[in-house]
């Protein structure tokens, strides 16, 4: 096992301690992931901060991006974030989603506060008819934590991606307005806002 990073100046925690924040820090974004995939969405949001953001939409169409005072790619707080991420995968065209971090590079800016970079790779079908549609990308988490209460929880998040693979009509489930069929209509961004969608 390598050495803990470098903690700021500000980090007064022993090296034990450090330990133990990384290894919770680990678990919470971990278990982020599987609440993810399992669509345990009561779980989901109580691993974030109350006024968390999160900016991992970026490589979807302008018009399709969430928004948060007018600004897309942007979603802010525990609810909304819960809303948005489940209309995304759970709704009217519902998704099987597999999400993998690897390698966390971990650094403790306080004794309550963390950033961490990780590795990731995801995988999202849908079915569109008799064919299965698929997103499979590659990229990173960056994220900020934030200890409250004594429990370390996700306060930020962005993701950017190295790579993306899909099959011709995987954004078609974009397109899907209402209650008509996929390709109907244009993409609609959502306003969201710290209370929800």
């Amino acid at each position: 096992m390598n050495p803990p990073e470098s903690a700021a100046p500000s980090v007064s925690l022993t090296a034990v301690e450090r330990l133990e924040a990384f290894e919770e820090i680990k678990r919470v974004f971990a278990r982020r992931l599987r609440a993810l995939d399992h669509r345990e969405w009561d779980v989901y949001p109580l691993l974030h901060t109350e006024d968390v953001v999160s900016e991992t939409w970026g490589d979807l169409p302008e018009e399709a991006q969430p928004r948060t005072d007018g600004v897309s790619n942007r979603v802010v707080g525990r609810a909304a974030l819960q809303t948005t991420i489940r209309e995304f995968i759970d709704g009217p065209v519902r998704m099987t989603t597999v999400h993998h971090g690897h390698n966390p590079e971990i650094t403790l800016t306080s004794d309550a506060t963390a950033t961490g970079v990780w590795a990731m790779e995801d995988e999202l079908w849908w079915t569109h008819g008799e064919r299965e549609e698929r997103l499979k990308g590659y990229g990173h988490y960056y994220e900020e934590y934030a200890k409250v209460a004594g429990e370390w929880l996700i306060s930020y998040r962005s993701l950017t991606r190295l790579r993306e693979e899909t099959t011709t009509g995987f954004y078609d489930f974009l397109l899907r307005t209402g209650d008509g069929p996929v390709g109907e209509g244009r993409p609609r961004a959502r306003e969201t806002g710290p209370s929800g969608l």
